[in-house]
């Protein structure tokens, strides 16, 4: 079950990315970036939040979109009103090495916000740890 989950914090995001707002453009975008990444949706949810106590009329909301892959899963998180975004990428590494194809679903994700600062962080997952040379 060896696996590579891939995140990042984005900030700066360009105002006027109809991603940090649109469900459906985001899910067009994300959907597109699997494709182009080489890795396959298996389902989908794109939820855009209802706008909070004190929340100005016409103020943008945020929206957590889930793209379920083959290999793992896809997760967004945005925050118009901060400029931000968050990303997951989570591949299994069974029954082939999807490593290179999760970095470029990251990149390709990145790029559709156009953030000026982009935090990554990079961790295996699933690994069993070695005791005296026995799998636990």
């Amino acid at each position: 079950m060896r696996g590579l989950q891939l995140t990042a914090d984005l900030h700066g995001c360009a105002d006027a990315r109809a991603a940090l707002t649109d469900p459906g453009a985001l899910r067009e975008a994300c959907l597109a970036a699997v494709d182009a990444a080489g890795l396959t949706a298996v389902g989908e949810l794109f939820h855009r939040y209802a706008p909070g106590p004190g929340t100005a009329a016409g103020a943008p909301v945020g929206i957590t979109g889930v793209v379920l892959l083959a290999e793992s899963h896809l997760a967004v998180h945005t925050w118009p009103e901060l400029g931000a975004a968050t990303l997951d990428v989570y591949v299994c590494n069974l029954g082939r090495d999807n490593s290179a194809r999760a970095h470029d679903l990251l990149e390709r994700l990145i790029a559709i916000f156009a953030p000026a600062q982009v935090e990554r962080q990079a961790r295996g997952r699933g690994n069993p740890p070695v005791h005296d040379g026995v799998s636990r």
